[in-house]
């Protein structure tokens, strides 16, 4: 039993000696700060929409957009290449042509300062296209009786 013990406290001293010789390191905060979703809702169909998301460059260096790229040919972003400084904002359109029916969610992926990158989501509902009126038949039978 007395082995255990000393085998645990050795362990337990080889653990915590461990912990104060590497103190943990927080990762960097990204330097863009940007909404990470937006949520259409439900939009008609064959009716394409945009959102404008705002990017702003929260770090202490200029930010270059070089490019940016969505998850499917629905999807359309566009950007400046402006450089971003600190502090400043930027815009990123995103459009998605509401073509299909049913519930969508795609991916935009923002690839800055060499090799870093931000996803951002666009989702929402696409409502099936009412049908056109249909011909109004009572004219021609009006037009019949009298």
């Amino acid at each position: 039993m007395k082995k255990i013990t000393l085998l645990l406290a050795l362990i337990s001293l080889v653990f915590l000696a461990n912990a104060q010789s590497s103190p943990a390191t927080l990762p960097a905060a990204e330097p863009i700060s940007i909404a990470e979703l937006h949520d259409f809702g439900i939009i008609p169909q064959g009716r394409p929409v945009t959102y404008d998301f705002q990017l702003t460059n929260t770090g202490k260096d200029t930010i270059k957009i070089e490019n940016v790229t969505a998850s499917c040919g629905c999807t359309t972003p566009k950007w400046s290449a402006d450089p971003i400084q600190p502090g400043k904002k930027s815009t990123i359109t995103v459009g998605y042509n509401a073509a299909g029916e049913g519930n969508f969610e795609k991916s935009v992926t923002i690839m800055y300062n060499g090799s870093k990158t931000k996803t951002i989501f666009i989702k929402g509902q696409v409502a099936k296209a009412m049908p056109s009126a249909p011909a109004n038949t009572s004219v021609s039978l009006l037009k019949q009786v009298n």
